[in-house]
C-alpha cells in the first residue's frame, strides 16, 4: 500500500477556507493530509492544485479514490453523508435539509460576495482604483446584508446543527471572519456573533482555529 493510499488530501492555506474542511475531516475521523496550496502564495504547491481544480480555488478535497471535490459546501455535505456517525450533518431529515441550505447560502451569498471584496478587478471592463473601490463597498454592504439574513433564518440550538456543531457551523464560522462581517454583526446581529464566538470556542473546533488564526 503506497503511503498516500487511504487518505484524504486537503488543498488549502493557513487563514483560509480551508479550516473549515479540517475541521470537518477531524470530525470524522478519517485520516487526511493537507498540502499547503494557495493562488495567493507561489512557493507553495500551485501547480499541483490546478491540476485538481481549475479555478486554482481552496478548499479543494481529493478523495482516497483519486477523485475530486471542490466547493466548501459540496465538500462538507459529502462528509457528512459519508461518515454519518460524526454528526457533521443532523441526523433528522428535516433539520438535515435546513443543514445543507444553510451550508449552500453561506457559498452562494457570502462567499462570493467575499470573492468579488478581494478582486473587483475580475467584474468590470477596464478597472481603475476608483471603480474597483466602489464595487467593494457595494460588495460588503451586499455581504454584510447577507449574514443579517442567514442571522435571521438559521436559529441556533445551541449551535446552528443542534446541540453541538456541525458543518454549517464550522463553514459559519470560518467565512464571518472576513471583510468586516464580525464588526458588523457586533453592532446589528450581537446574539448571532456570540453563536459565532462559541462554536469557535468548542473543543472539537478551537484547536484547528488556533492554527489558523493564532
Amino acid at each position: 500500500m503506497s503511503e498516500t493510499e487511504g487518505l484524504h488530501t486537503l488543498y488549502g492555506s493557513q487563514g483560509s477556507g480551508s479550516a473549515a474542511v479540517e475541521v470537518a475531516l477531524e470530525r470524522t475521523g478519517a485520516p487526511f493530509r493537507i498540502i499547503r496550496a494557495s493562488s495567493w502564495e507561489p512557493d507553495s504547491a500551485l501547480g499541483e492544485l490546478e491540476k485538481l481544480n481549475p479555478l486554482r480555488q481552496v478548499p479543494t478535497l481529493q478523495l482516497p479514490d483519486g477523485s475530486v471535490l471542490t466547493e466548501s459546501a459540496a465538500i462538507l455535505v459529502h462528509l457528512g453523508l459519508s461518515f454519518p456517525a460524526s454528526g457533521l450533518l443532523p441526523a433528522d431529515a428535516t433539520a438535515r435539509a435546513q443543514s445543507i441550505r444553510g451550508l449552500v447560502f453561506i457559498t452562494a451569498n457570502c462567499y462570493s460576495a467575499i470573492s468579488i471584496i478581494d478582486f473587483p478587478e475580475r467584474w468590470i471592463a477596464d478597472p481603475d482604483e476608483a471603480a474597483n473601490e466602489r464595487i467593494r463597498r457595494a460588495a460588503r454592504g451586499r455581504l454584510h446584508q447577507h449574514w443579517q439574513m442567514f442571522a435571521d433564518t438559521f436559529a441556533a440550538r445551541p449551535f446552528l446543527s443542534g446541540d453541538e456543531p456541525g458543518a454549517l457551523d464550522f463553514l459559519a464560522a470560518v467565512v464571518s471572519r472576513w471583510s468586516g462581517t464580525r464588526p458588523h454583526l457586533r453592532t446589528h446581529r450581537p446574539e448571532f456573533l456570540s453563536v459565532l464566538e462559541r462554536i469557535e470556542a468548542h473543543p472539537s473546533v478551537a484547536s484547528v482555529f488556533a492554527r489558523h488564526w493564532p
